[in-house]
């Protein structure tokens, strides 16, 4: 009975220990720097393009109506967050993207906000769920996360609380250890085609869904399709190969790939309604169809330079069936 009691005792005094290290050791990206961002119309200019078109923040930072294909924003939205992600969605626990107009961030500073978007570690210290790909805009230029902050700083104040995101045991701890240092690049010239592509690809974030994922890990080849995602009423949806194998894109033009998006920017195009067990999507199609046609065409150029895998991916299978 004492050798029990003593083995508990011991256990229960290694857990506490790993959870104080946890929380004083983790996230290890260091204090926000002390920067001041200039707001210039060129910064403004860009950084709205970027989070509207490329980065998408207006997209998850709002509140997306999936009553209409491609679910989006509700008008108004955008910008106040309220967005939920949560287990249905394959994710451990219930994660709530914030209000980034300034009525949610007016007492961050400008090196807070760069913290957070580039590593994922909050005012607070603590870190965010990377459903944000915070991983991703650590690799972009500084430059264009300062564009985007110099936007949100101009937008229309929203007032719009959420509730707190709360993820699962023991992610809760596992969470903690994910945030990492920024590693910038610079933009790439847009002569060199591909390199801008890639990068463009990297800030739009298009491995995370055209990955499949499993167990909380990316698995298979890259850009390869095949992630799954599960609507409310049970429909499954797979996310498309893109790399250049006939099961993907290899036998698409770059023109088909521009127009594939551009036809969601035609001044006719109004989201259609969608019933349940209709083909729906989680693609933000409309919102990445204000991308500049020369930026898309670079992203096409660097998709047919990755590897061929062949991966027939069957895109959407209505609740019910099999």
């Amino acid at each position: 009975m004492k050798k029990a009691v003593l083995l508990f005792s011991v256990l229960v005094l290694i857990l506490f220990g790993g959870y104080i290290y946890l929380n004083l050791a983790f996230p290890k990206v260091g204090p926000a720097t002390d920067m001041v961002i200039e707001i210039t119309s060129e910064r403004v200019e860009r950084g709205e393009y970027l989070a509207y078109h490329v980065m998408l923040c207006m997209d998850c930072h709002a509140e997306r109506d999936w009553n209409y294909f491609s679910g989006p924003p509700t008008p108004g939205s955008e910008g106040a967050g309220g967005d939920r992600f949560d287990q249905s969605m394959g994710f451990p626990g219930e994660f709530f993207s914030r209000n980034i107009t300034p009525a949610g961030i007016g007492n961050w500073t400008d090196g807070e906000l760069y913290r957070v978007i580039t590593t994922g570690v909050k005012k607070d210290g603590d870190p965010i769920f990377p459903v944000m790909p915070y991983l991703n805009y650590g690799k972009m230029d500084p430059e264009d996360i300062k564009s985007v902050i110099a936007y949100l700083r101009t937008m229309e104040p929203i007032q719009a609380s959420h509730p707190k995101s709360k993820p699962d045991f023991p992610f809760n701890f596992i969470l903690r250890t994910l945030p990492q240092k920024a590693e910038p690049m610079p933009i790439p010239a847009k002569e060199d085609q591909v390199a801008y592509g890639e990068y463009l690809l990297n800030a739009a974030a298009c491995a995370d869904c055209h990955t499949n994922f499993e167990k909380g890990k990316f698995v298979g080849d890259f850009l390869a399709g095949g992630r799954t995602f599960q609507f409310p009423d049970g429909s499954i949806l797979r996310s498309s190969n893109l790399t250049p194998h006939e099961t993907g894109l290899k036998n698409w033009t770059s023109n088909m790939f521009v127009e594939k998006f551009k036809i969601f920017e035609d001044s006719t195009y109004a989201p259609q309604a969608v019933e349940p067990g209709e083909f729906q999507t989680i693609m933000p199609w409309a919102m990445y169809a204000g991308m500049k046609t020369e930026d898309l065409e670079a992203i096409f150029a660097y998709i047919q330079t990755i590897e061929p895998s062949d991966n027939f991916v069957e895109k959407f299978v209505a609740a019910g069936k099999k």
